[in-house]
C-alpha cells in the first residue's frame, strides 16, 4: 500500500481529498494535516509515501514547506494542489513536485494522477531491481509519469467541480430535513449565489427535491431534500 498524507487548511476539502484517494486501490490515507506544522510533524514520523498538499496553508505555503523538508533530508514525494498561477507551477516544477493538480479537481483526475504515481514506482523498482542502466531504462521511468487529460465528470456543468457537489451533497444528506440555499451556503462556507447555482442543478439532475415554504410576505422560500438513490 502507498501510505498517503492529505493537507489542506480546509477541514471539508480535507475530508473530501481523503475520500477520494481512499477510492484508489493500492493507496490509503495515514495522515491528514491543516497547517504545516502539522504536514511536517506527520513526515518526520516516517509513515509518508507521498503527500498531497495543498499550497495555501495558514501557517506556510506548501512550497515553502517542501523546502524544509528537502533541507532535512526529507525526500517524500509531493504532489501540489493550488490555483492555475504560472509562477506557483514553475516553482513547484523546481523542487520537484512530480504533479500538479489546479483547484477544484475531480476524483478522475486524482486518480488519473495516482495512477501514474503508481506506475512511477513499479517502473522504478522493477528497473532499478534488474540493474539496468541507459536511455531507454530512464525514459521508461520518466514515461511513466505521463497521464492522459482525466475526461470531465459526466453530467457536471461547466463551471461546477465535484469536490463542491459532493460537498453540497453531503450537508444535505446528514441534514435529514430541507434546507434553503442560505443554510447550505452556512454549512458549507460556500456564497449563497454558488450554493444556490448547484443546488439548482442538482433538483435538475433528480438528486434533491425542491420544496416550497410560504411566510406571512414575500416570495416563497425554496428548500431542497436529499434524495436517496
Amino acid at each position: 500500500m502507498i501510505d498517503v498524507l492529505v493537507v489542506d487548511d480546509d477541514f471539508r476539502v480535507a475530508e473530501i481529498n481523503a475520500k477520494y484517494v481512499g477510492k484508489v486501490p493500492g493507496f490509503r490515507v495515514t495522515a491528514r494535516a491543516h497547517s504545516a506544522a502539522q504536514a511536517l510533524a506527520a513526515v518526520e514520523r516516517g509513515t509518508v509515501d507521498l503527500v498531497l498538499l495543498d499550497h495555501y496553508l495558514p501557517d506556510q505555503t506548501g512550497l515553502d514547506l517542501v523546502h524544509r523538508m528537502r533541507d532535512q533530508g526529507h525526500g517524500t514525494d509531493v504532489m501540489i494542489t493550488a490555483a492555475s498561477d504560472v509562477t506557483t507551477v514553475q516553482q513547484a516544477m523546481r523542487l520537484g513536485a512530480l504533479h500538479y493538480l489546479v483547484k477544484p479537481f475531480t476524483f478522475a483526475a486524482l486518480r488519473a494522477r495516482l495512477d501514474s504515481y503508481a506506475a512511477l514506482r513499479r517502473t522504478v523498482d522493477r528497473v532499478g531491481g534488474r540493474g539496468l542502466t541507459g536511455q531507454e531504462q530512464v525514459d521508461r521511468i520518466f514515461g511513466a509519469l505521463r497521464t492522459s487529460p482525466a475526461p470531465s465528470t459526466p453530467g457536471l456543468p461547466s463551471g461546477h467541480s465535484e469536490p463542491t457537489t459532493d460537498l453540497i451533497c453531503g450537508v444535505l444528506h446528514r441534514a435529514g430535513q430541507p434546507l434553503s440555499a442560505h443554510e447550505v451556503a452556512a454549512r458549507t462556507g460556500l456564497s449563497r449565489s454558488t450554493a444556490q447555482r448547484y443546488l439548482r442543478h442538482l433538483e435538475q439532475a433528480g438528486r434533491l427535491r425542491l420544496s416550497l415554504k410560504y411566510g406571512d410576505t414575500g416570495r416563497p422560500e425554496h428548500r431542497y431534500a436529499w434524495v436517496a438513490p
